[in-house]
Formats: structure tokens, C-alpha cells, sequence
């Protein structure tokens, strides 16, 4: 995401770390780089200029700290002024009143039905008994998908076929809600290809009856700053406590992310960023900051390994290193246990410095990983657990299986093995510590 405005603004970042002073040329030379950026990226206009002239008053008026170049001074007032511009701090859901009322509104096609699945896992997973309600009577078909999102997400949903009034499905919906305990409902509603007076009405009804504690506007970011113009028209119309931003993860420009706040004054909260219903995230300006500047993410990316990994299921696995029992079947969990966490290119994006890495790398390396999890699931489950009974015939069976060569195949297994003897050599290496009274290794060691 943003790879176009983080590309731009490396360089710009590379030029000002290379100043053995600030002067106001300099600076003003620098900041006009950045200016063209971000408008590059399809920042509203008015945006850019009121960000370009804050960052010019505080970098002529920062006092020069002796420790620090003044190129990273001004590149420090850029990240926390990016950060003002994106909301200052997370702004969480307002989820008071029994049940919550959550309205999820917004244009047709910019992804309301399924991020209402998505916010649904989320609170799930936080404790939460939500439950999904199709609100959309125009589309037959949004019905028939959220039951479907549902089912994935393991929530409830409400649905009314052949009904017609969003009215009758919401007070049905809250009977329900009280019926089976359910302590925050999620309402998809109709969309259109355009902002129409007939469905204004709709929604405002639906608040009237509802008084929604959140009324979020789910926007394709991709549309840019298209988006923002939506988003105002949405809160003079019905008024909006917030925004997803949807398919943030094809939006290499950023518009609508960055002039969103400013321009509608109200909170990003969520963003989707990919296609499972896993990829989906509170927002939180300063980590957003810090992965347009190309600073990385890495708290994000701790987040992801940990609701990935199973801790017990981690225990077991370091137990079983330490003995050098390390199977391909164990080698194949871990390699699935990655591919949750998304694609390589977006993990690898949270990294610092990671701007650097070439998209074809990256492709390459997440062909070789579905290569190397295709080889072993062509494999018998007795032949996971045992290599050594890998005779050649076996390989070829396990090569024409997976449609690789046979070569690839010995490569797998020959890697294998030297990660088999590295385990048992560091297994013995901590029995030996334990013995001289040296503890234990420290944690992440062996691959925790």
C-alpha cells in the first residue's frame, strides 16, 4: 500500500539526510518535493498545502539539536504532522447501549457487506455476541452473502427474504438480539451507485429508529479522492461517526487515507486490506505514518504472528526442535501458520526499511513457499514423518505430483535435513548449559 507516495518520499528523505545544514532553500526545495507527492497520490489539494505549511513553520522554528543531522530533524516534523493529519490515536468503537447498534453504510460495490463480516470476527474474537443483520432489501443477493460471511466468521445472522421494509427487518432484528443475548448488532444496508434522496431517507429512518451509537461509512480507498467527496456528502446528509477504508492494500497512492480527517473531520477506524476476512484492522494513525515514511511496522506485524500462532501449539513445537524430532508435517503446519498471516509482500512491507525489497523478490519467494507446501502435501503422511523412506521412485511420484521436477524435490529434502541437524546441534548445546548451570536460551532462539 502507498508504494508510489513511499517511493517518492525515500528519496526526498535520502536528499535531506545528506544536509550538513538547514537553510530556508533547502528546506523550501525539499518540501516541494513533498508537496508534489502527495498530491501525486491524490491528496486533496487544500490538504497538501495546509501540511506543507505547518511542516515548513515548525522545521524554520526547530531549535537544532547538536546530536541529531538537521535532515532528520525535518523528516522527524513530517512523521509527527503526518501523524496529526491521520487522527492523532486509534478511535475505537463506541459500543455502549444493550444492544450496540452499528449501521454500516456506503455506496454500492465499496465492500459494506463484507467488512460488516469482517467487524463481526473482530468483536467475536474481542468477547463480543454480535450479530449480523441484512438491512439490504435492493439486493437480493447481499442477503444470501452475508449469510454465507457469516457462517465463515462463526456469528449469527439475521435474514428476511422477501421482505421489504428495513424498519420491520430492524425491530425483527432486536427481538432477536434480546432473545438470544446478543450485545452488539451489525447492520448491512442498501448501497447505491450514487448518493439519491430515496436512499438518504432510508437511512435516516433506520437511525431514528436505531440510534445507532456508530454510524460507519465503508469507502473503497482505491477511488481516492473520490472517496473523501462521498464521505462528506454521507455526513452532511446522515451524519457518519467514522470510516473503513476498504482495499487498502491495492492503493499504492494513499488520497483518500490522508485527506480523509481533515477534510470530513471524522476518524478512520478501520481498514480492510486484503480479500479473507482476517484482514482487517483497527486504525491506528502513527503505524500508518510510519509505513508511508517507509519506518516499517512492526508492532502490526508482532499482532498478526500472535493471533496466527497458537502459543501451545508453539510450545510443542519448540519441544519437539529441542529433540530434533522437527518433522515435514511440522514444517508444513509452520509453513501454513506464514500464509495466515497474509501475503509475503505485505508482511514484509511492516519491516523497517523493507522499501528496498523488489516486487519480483517478493513474488518469487511466495511461489517458493506454495512450491515447497505443494511438495510436501503430495507426500503420504508416513513419508512426512520419515524422510529416509524418500526412495527415487518415491521423488518422482512426489515431483509429477506436485508438478515439479525432481531436483526441486532433493532441494526440499536436502534443506530439510540441514535444518534437522542445526535443531539437534542447538538442542544439545541447551542440555549442555543446563548442565554447566547456564539456563535456559532466550525465547525466539529455536524459532518461538
Amino acid at each position: 500500500m502507498f508504494d508510489a507516495l513511499t517511493g517518492k518520499l525515500q528519496t526526498v528523505f535520502r536528499n535531506l539526510r545528506g544536509l550538513g545544514r538547514l537553510t530556508e532553500d533547502n528546506i523550501a526545495e525539499a518540501l516541494r518535493e513533498v508537496r508534489l507527492a502527495l498530491l501525486e497520490a491524490d491528496v486533496n489539494y487544500r490538504v497538501a498545502r495546509d501540511f506543507i505549511a505547518k511542516v515548513k513553520e515548525k522545521a524554520l522554528g526547530a531549535e537544532v539539536i547538536r546530536t541529531v543531522q538537521p535532515g532528520q530533524q525535518v523528516i522527524k516534523i513530517i512523521h509527527d504532522e503526518l501523524v496529526t493529519l491521520l487522527g492523532d490515536g486509534n478511535e475505537g468503537l463506541d459500543l455502549a447501549g444493550k444492544p450496540a447498534c452499528i449501521l454500516m453504510i456506503g455506496l454500492h460495490g465499496s465492500g459494506k457487506t463484507t467488512s460488516s463480516a469482517k467487524l463481526a470476527r473482530l468483536l467475536r474474537r474481542q468477547g463480543r455476541a454480535p450479530l449480523l443483520v441484512a438491512a439490504d432489501v435492493h439486493r437480493p443477493a447481499a442477503m444470501d452473502q452475508l449469510a454465507v460471511l457469516a457462517e465463515q466468521v462463526g456469528v449469527p445472522a439475521f435474514v428476511a427474504p422477501g421482505e421489504k421494509e428495513v424498519l420491520r427487518i430492524a425491530e425483527a432484528a432486536l427481538r432477536k438480539a434480546e432473545e438470544e443475548h446478543r450485545n452488539a448488532l451489525i447492520f448491512d444496508t442498501a448501497g447505491r451507485l450514487q448518493i439519491d434522496e430515496p436512499l438518504v431517507q432510508e437511512l435516516i429512518r433506520l437511525r431514528e429508529r436505531l440510534q445507532p451509537r456508530e454510524v460507519l461509512l465503508v469507502l473503497d480507498a482505491a477511488t481516492g479522492q473520490e472517496a473523501v467527496n462521498v464521505a462528506s456528502q454521507f455526513n452532511e446528509a446522515v451524519g457518519i461517526t467514522g470510516a473503513v477504508l476498504t482495499k487498502l492494500d491495492g492503493d499504492a497512492r494513499g488520497g483518500a487515507a490522508l485527506s480523509f480527517r481533515a477534510v470530513v473531520g471524522k476518524p478512520i477506524k478501520f481498514v480492510g486490506v486484503g480479500e479473507k476476512v482476517e484482514d482487517f484492522e483497527p486504525f491506528y494513525p502513527e503505524r500508518m505514518a510510519q509505513r508511508i515514511l517507509g519506518m516499517g511496522d512492526v508492532v502490526s506485524l508482532v499482532e498478526k504472528a500472535a493471533e496466527a500462532v497458537d502459543e501451545e501449539e508453539a510450545r510443542r513445537m519448540e519441544q519437539k526442535m529441542r529433540r530434533g524430532q522437527f518433522t515435514l508435517e511440522d514444517l508444513l503446519h509452520q509453513l501454513r501458520q506464514m500464509r495466515r498471516m497474509g501475503p509475503l509482500d505485505s508482511l514484509v512491507s511492516m519491516l523497517p526499511g523493507a522499501q528496498g525489497v523488489r516486487p519480483q523478490d517478493l513474488s518469487r519467494g511466495e511461489k517458493e513457499l506454495r512450491r515447497m507446501e505443494g511438495i510436501i502435501c503430495a507426500m503420504t503422511p508416513q513419508e512426512r514423518r520419515n524422510p529416509a523412506i524418500l526412495n527415487a521412485r518415491r521423488r518422482i511420484r512426489i515431483a509429477r505430483g506436485s508438478g515439479v521436477r525432481v531436483a526441486e524435490v532433493n532441494t526440499l529434502l536436502q534443506r530439510f535435513g540441514q535444518m534437522q541437524k542445526m535443531m539437534k546441534k542447538m538442542g544439545k548445546f541447551q542440555k549442555m548449559l543446563g548442565r554447566m548451570g547456564g539456563g535456559p536460551l532466550p525465547p525466539g532462539i529455536l524459532g518461538r
